[in-house]
């Protein structure tokens, strides 16, 4: 869930169900129904507001595998109680999903998630503020070019997508409303369909074109929820719903933020890089009554409890690592959960001439950009993939450079990633990307073919999907077919307690948070206590 939801702010929320599930979760509900004030510190709130009381057991040994950002709030959780917490991580770092690269031109990028979703009780949100990370609001104006290359007034822009924003909040209403109701093969893009020919009648001016025009706009939905639309639940639509507030662009990157929630088990956790687990044994496949885990490397290591913080995708192909195998009811959550792929190209230029004035209209570029359904690319885009892109040049001071952000998802995310894999070289490569965009950025106000001012130096590309320890893409989301989304995620956040085997991550947070940065550590945060809950109750 990292792409902006059609660059637009989130919904007003009055789901009783989503509502429920937040005062249900101790971890959010004693920020957002303390009468107290906000702590000065997120880090320090758990201190303020802890209602566990200390146990005079032997301290827990708790083994975590994965140091995202559930991992990492889970460790944090356990060991303010005073467990030992060991860290399991296969990659030679920590943060997972959240991670960065340096930029040719010296800055410094967001390999995962680039965005903030929600600033009202989001302790994300609080992080960022706390660490003085810069943030931008990139959506001020929606910048358009048609199927034909040409760019569209600035004032139809904005009139679609004020239609495209109403159609999608009035499908989280109807989605809340009728659950029940909808059927289980209904999908977003029937939905589209429907409100599209109901609000833009037969026979009115231009009818055609604009169905045409807000039909392609609906496909970008694809880069929120990183499928595309014709796949994506009606029924379940209102799980993809993000906290209230703003949606913010996180210029200064998650560099910060990944720094301060990675301190505590920096400090106080084992953490053991480069260590991959292959098996997870529960309490009843051990001799010992532990739980145990045994790494690529042929070591078992023993724990009281087993926190599973790998992706969705990873537990959707690793069932097997499983002893005794989950309970049908879990595995059949895992499945059912969709797994989207949303993939980035970072383009550098010299300087960001889309914010120069064209001399022919005057017009500038800046924050989304998207071009719709191209007929001018048969070569390299012979499907006419929708492109977006926000510029970065447009981010508050020191953040800004002159960079383009590509979002891309499903079939064309795919064709890149597995393209650049199979070329040989960073020149052929290069090449690729720069002959792919180019029909795009070549539309850009100010361009000009002969000023190298407008040419490419440098790129950058994600590879999610080609990411095994990723989970072989990016976050959760509800495919169309669905019949209990909702229980298979609360089956997932509730583990096998009895096996001392337990799963966090963004695919069992709150539903508010689902795909979500602030979904992993909300569900990291929810796992610790009620592992010091669970020991506490079988003292």
């Amino acid at each position: 869930m990292d792409a902006k939801r059609m660059s637009f702010p989130s919904a007003s929320r009055k789901n009783p169900k989503i509502l429920q599930d937040l005062h249900n979760s101790r971890f959010f509900h004693s920020f957002a129904s303390s009468s107290t004030p906000r702590p000065s510190s997120i880090m320090d709130s758990v201190r303020k507001l802890e209602t566990l009381s200390p146990s005079s057991r032997k301290p827990l040994h708790v083994g975590i595998i994965g140091a995202g950002f559930a991992g990492l709030r889970c460790a944090d959780i356990l060991l303010r109680h005073g467990s030992r917490v060991t860290l399991l991580e296969a990659r030679n770092r920590l943060g997972g999903r959240i991670h960065q690269e340096r930029l040719p031109n010296g800055h410094l990028i967001d390999v995962g998630a680039n965005w903030i979703h929600g600033t009202k009780d989001n302790p994300i949100y609080d992080l960022v503020v706390e660490t003085k990370t810069p943030t931008g609001q990139l959506d001020e104006h929606t910048y358009v070019f048609d199927e034909n290359g040409e760019l569209l007034e600035v004032e139809e822009s904005e009139e679609l997508a004020t239609v495209m924003w109403e159609v999608i909040e009035a499908g989280f209403r109807f989605s809340e409303e009728r659950t029940g109701e909808i059927g289980e093969g209904s999908t977003l893009k029937e939905w589209f369909e429907k409100e599209i020919r109901e609000r833009v009648p037969e026979g009115t001016m231009g009818w055609e074109r604009r169905r045409r025009l807000l039909m392609q706009m609906a496909e970008l939905w694809g880069n929120f929820v990183g499928s595309p639309l014709d796949r994506q639940s009606l029924k379940f639509f209102w799980l993809e719903e993000c906290i209230e507030g703003e949606n913010l662009f996180c210029a200064g990157t998650y560099h910060k933020v990944l720094e301060k929630v990675a301190q505590p088990a920096r400090d106080g956790a084992t953490i053991r890089l480069q260590t991959r687990v292959v098996e997870i044994l529960g309490r009843s496949a051990t001799h010992t009554g532990n739980v145990a885990v045994k790494t690529a490397a042929g070591q078992v290591l023993e724990f009281d409890h087993v926190v599973v913080t790998c992706p969705l995708g990873w537990l959707k192909r690793n069932l097997h690592a499983f002893h005794p195998p989950l309970p049908d009811r879990l595995c059949k959550a895992i499945g059912n959960i969709g797994y989207g792929n949303l993939e980035k190209v970072y383009l550098s230029f010299p300087t960001p001439f889309w914010l120069t004035p064209d001399p022919q209209t005057s017009q500038t570029v800046q924050g989304f950009c998207q071009w719709l359904a191209p007929t001018y690319a048969p070569q390299t885009n012979p499907n006419r993939w929708l492109i977006e892109t926000v510029e970065l040049a447009s981010l508050p001071g020191p953040s800004a450079h002159s960079t383009l952000l590509f979002y891309t998802f499903g079939d064309q995310a795919a064709h890149i990633t597995s393209t650049l894999r199979s070329l040989p070289d960073q020149k052929s490569r290069e090449q690729f990307v720069f002959e792919y965009f180019r029909p795009y950025y070549s539309l850009l106000p100010s361009y000009d073919p002969q000023d190298k001012n407008c040419q490419p130096t440098a790129f950058f590309a994600t590879d999610w999907e080609g990411d095994e320890l990723a989970g072989n893409g990016s976050y959760a989301n509800f495919m169309a077919g669905l019949t209990e989304a909702d229980r298979d995620i609360e089956v997932m956040r509730e583990g096998v307690p009895s096996e001392g085997v337990w799963i966090a991550g963004e695919h069992a947070a709150p539903f508010v948070a689902l795909g979500t940065v602030t979904g992993a550590y909300w569900s990291g945060e929810g796992v610790g206590r009620r592992i010091l809950d669970f020991s506490r109750e079988g003292a």
